[in-house]
């Protein structure tokens, strides 16, 4: 049995090339940009008026006895418009160019308008409410470097320089496998001795996180069933993740089958709870990783957080998240288990604190509806103490 800090790094050294692809702009979202994007103008492209109101031109200001005759309208969306008596003004809107010979806009708020004459009522400043040309960005700025995360903000910048599609890190072809006859499915109700599939379910809705829409399958505890399905499996796939079949029952084929099938075992078990059982590997030959997690809900989900998410960025050539976290009650591990505990969390004075979750073991599946995420604590001998800073896994986006 090796240590969590082996078993992870033996994970991250099998990564897969996933290159890239491209998509639409809105399939994008939840995407992981894979070019770099630069401005395709200056931003913004134009002097562009902040207020609604009035353009007029300031070095006059002082000699017209801040009265001014309406000379005409600007409005958004159209061409840039021109004052032609520097003593007068244009009426000027939001959004709008800046008239030719104007340098200034004055609200509607702080002038009288009567009978075509505006009074202007407040100090102004030489060129207030305008947004000026570049201001923001030049052209070829770099705007986006690939490696981001595409949320809405994302998809708004690539929206405004004109990308209609996008180049994005690809996606693995991942199959969701489930094992057990005690299994039925969700609008199934279930005999005394079965439960409806869930952790599949979990693990597929987590997924969709990354904008990876994983197949799946039911596997029955019947050994050559296992290896039928499991071999089209590993033919059909970049990835499998498996619940179940992993631990030392009569009826837990998975390892064996994995041999029979040509999968190298890179570790089975490793010295952490909850997923101690856990077992990975890859085909050499097909290239195909294999996460096999035990069958119990939190075990399976801790699991995917803790290797899959990070196997996942590796692949994807980015670095590693490291979050860190204070510990609201001390709390003592046994030796020599790396512990994840289920905490829920909140901010006190800006600083993010952690509060263990009351659960009844890792098949408590109602518990992961009430954490934030799991804290990592290696083993030691000391107690870990109250407003420690420990490492964070957060499972809740």
């Amino acid at each position: 049995m090796i240590t969590f800090k082996e078993a992870y790094q033996k994970v991250l050294a099998h990564p897969l090339d996933l290159g890239t692809e491209i998509v639409s702009l809105m399939d994008s979202l939840n995407r992981i940009l894979a070019e770099d994007i630069y401005a395709d103008r200056d931003f913004p492209p134009f002097d562009r008026a902040t207020k609604d109101g009035i353009a007029v031109q300031f070095s006059d200001f002082a000699n017209n006895g801040h009265s001014f005759k309406i000379e005409g309208l600007a409005a958004a969306g159209v061409v840039q418009q021109v004052l032609n008596d520097k003593n007068n003004c244009l009426e000027v809107m939001t959004g709008a160019v800046v008239p030719e010979h104007c340098d200034t806009v004055v609200m509607y708020e702080h002038i009288t308008i009567d009978e075509g004459k505006v009074t202007i009522n407040e100090k102004v400043t030489k060129g207030q409410n305008i947004h000026y040309q570049g201001s923001d960005e030049k052209a070829d700025a770099l705007l986006l470097s690939k490696g981001k995360k595409i949320t809405p903000a994302e998809i708004g910048v690539m929206a405004t320089v004109g990308k209609a599609t996008v180049k994005v890190m690809g996606n693995p072809k991942v199959c969701t496998i489930a094992t057990g006859n005690e299994l039925v499915a969700v609008n199934e109700t279930p005999k005394p001795h079965q439960i409806r599939k869930s952790n599949m379910l979990t693990i597929k809705a987590a997924l969709l996180n990354s904008k990876i829409e994983a197949s799946s399958l039911h596997l029955l505890d019947d050994k050559k069933e296992i290896e039928r399905e499991l071999e089209r499996a590993l033919i059909e796939n970049d990835v499998l993740l498996l619940s179940g079949g992993v631990s030392k029952g009569k009826f837990d084929f998975i390892p064996e089958v994995m041999e029979f099938l040509g999968v190298h075992k890179v570790f089975h078990r490793v010295l952490q709870r909850p997923g101690k059982p856990f077992w990975f590997g890859i085909h050499p030959k097909l290239n195909t990783v294999i996460f096999s997690f035990p069958g119990n809900p939190v075990s399976t989900f801790a699991n995917y957080h803790l290797y899959f998410l990070p196997w996942l960025q590796t692949s994807w050539g980015l670095p590693l998240d490291n979050s860190y976290i204070k510990l609201s009650a001390a709390i003592k591990i046994t030796q020599p288990l790396t512990r994840f505990i289920q905490v829920s969390t909140e901010v006190k004075d800006g600083i993010f604190w952690a509060t263990p979750v009351v659960e009844n073991g890792s098949g408590d599946l109602t518990s992961l509806a009430k954490a934030d995420g799991f804290i990592n604590l290696e083993p030691r001998t000391e107690e870990y103490e109250v407003g420690e800073v420990v490492p964070f896994v957060k499972t809740r986006w």
